[in-house]
C-alpha cells in the first residue's frame, strides 16, 4: 500500500475514534448493578434534605451513605479511590412522627462504581439508580443527572462524602 492509502485509513480510524468518544460524552450508557448486602458495608454518612434546600426536589429525604471496603480503606487514607470502590446513597422519604424525623419508603437506591478505564467519561466512576425498593434500575442520564453535579469534587476524586 501507498503511505497515501495508509495515511488515510489512519485518519479515518482517528477521526471514528474521536467521534466515537464525543458520542459517547453524550450518551454514555454503561450498567451498573444492584449492589446486593450494601447494607452489611460500612454506613460512613447520613443527613436529611428538608424543603427550602436547592436540592430538595430532587435530593429531598434522608440520605444513607454506604462504602465497600476499597472506597472505605481510600475514605480513611486519604488515597485515590482503586478500581472496585462503590459508594451507595440510599435515599429514604423522611417522615415526621411524635417530634422525631424517621425513616419512611426509599425513594431510590444511587450508586458510584469506580472503573477508570470502563468509565472515563464520567471521571472514571460509573453512576446509577434504583427504583424504590426494587431492582428495577432507573432511566439515569450519567453526564448530565450525576457526573454534571460531581465534577465539583474532582479534587476529592469526585466524591461529595469525606470519612468523619
Amino acid at each position: 500500500m501507498s503511505k497515501k492509502v495508509i495515511l488515510a485509513i489512519a485518519s479515518c480510524a482517528v477521526a471514528v475514534l474521536v467521534a466515537g468518544v464525543a458520542l459517547s460524552a453524550e450518551s454514555v450508557k454503561y450498567t451498573i448493578h444492584y449492589p446486593a448486602g450494601y447494607r452489611n458495608w460500612a454506613h460512613v454518612k447520613s443527613m436529611v434534605i428538608q424543603k427550602g434546600h436547592p436540592l430538595f426536589e430532587t435530593f429531598g429525604g434522608i440520605h444513607h451513605v454506604y462504602a465497600n471496603s476499597r472506597a472505605l480503606e481510600a475514605m480513611k487514607t486519604g488515597t485515590p479511590y482503586p478500581n472496585g470502590s462503590i459508594l451507595v446513597f440510599d435515599l429514604l422519604e423522611a417522615k415526621s412522627e411524635n417530634n422525631a424525623v424517621t425513616e419512611g419508603p426509599r425513594k431510590m437506591l444511587y450508586v458510584m462504581q469506580k472503573g477508570a478505564t470502563k468509565f472515563a467519561v464520567t471521571g472514571g466512576w460509573g453512576f446509577g439508580g434504583f427504583k424504590d425498593d426494587s431492582k428495577e434500575r432507573a432511566e439515569i442520564d450519567p453526564v448530565k443527572a450525576c457526573f454534571a453535579c460531581h465534577e465539583e469534587k474532582k479534587k476529592n476524586d469526585y466524591v461529595f462524602t469525606n470519612y468523619r
